[in-house]
């Protein structure tokens, strides 16, 4: 043993044995429990983010669809689900657009409409992608007019617009070829007809193309 001045120095050799006489972590209680645990929490983590990378990969390649994806994927009705009443016809004011490329089409039409009483407020020749037979269009409060409208020729599809008079456009489409008799036009109450994807033309558009009232 050395001592300086009465200290005890420690030396070299006993400061070692010092250090290997103190347990190593492997010797402290539960030191396997946490390692075992944090190798776990790795283990889920790494799988985790794993998974997260591989589900954005699927979703972005379409492999997944989420639910609310396909919901936006659903066109919504757009037809009124109101139940009009037949409206006489001297009630109702029309604009007749001819988009066959027949030609003559529309005055011949308009002409019979004002026998049977309608009030014709003009014709035209027009242009649309809808391949049915006419498309009838109006504002909220001409509604019950195109209601008539479409009792009167038959396979109609009606849209609104955003006027604020109560006339109909009528936009005679290829798939034209007369007016319902009128003997046989049925005047109980019913609901617009809005057929649409039945009648539209292979392309891109959401909706015919249709003219605005004059």
């Amino acid at each position: 043993m050395t001592q300086l001045h009465g200290h005890h120095v420690v030396s070299g050799s006993e400061l070692r044995a010092t250090f290997t006489d103190m347990p190593g972590p492997e010797g402290h209680p539960g030191w396997l429990r946490r390692r075992l645990l944090h190798g776990i929490v790795l283990v889920l983590l790494v799988g985790v983010i794993a998974a997260g990378i591989v589900g954005a990969i699927a979703v972005m390649n379409g492999t997944i669809r989420l639910p609310s994806a396909a919901i936006t994927q659903t066109p919504a009705t757009l037809c009124p689900t109101t139940v009009f009443d037949y409206t006489p016809n001297n009630k109702v004011s029309v604009n007749v657009f001819n988009a066959t490329g027949r030609a003559g089409l529309a005055k011949s039409v308009a002409d019979q409409l004002t026998a049977r009483g309608y009030k014709v407020l003009g014709v035209d020749n027009t242009t649309t992608s809808y391949t049915g037979t006419a498309v009838v269009v109006s504002g909220s409060s001409g509604q019950a007019a195109a209601f008539n409208i479409q009792r009167n020729i038959a396979g109609t599809d009606y849209y609104q617009d955003q006027r604020s008079n109560a006339s109909v456009d009528i936009i005679l489409a290829p798939g034209f070829s007369t007016l319902v008799d009128a003997g046989l036009v049925d005047n109980t109450p019913g609901k617009l007809s809005c057929p649409r994807e039945d009648q539209r033309i292979a392309d891109n558009s959401k909706q015919p193309i249709v003219p605005t009232s004059k």
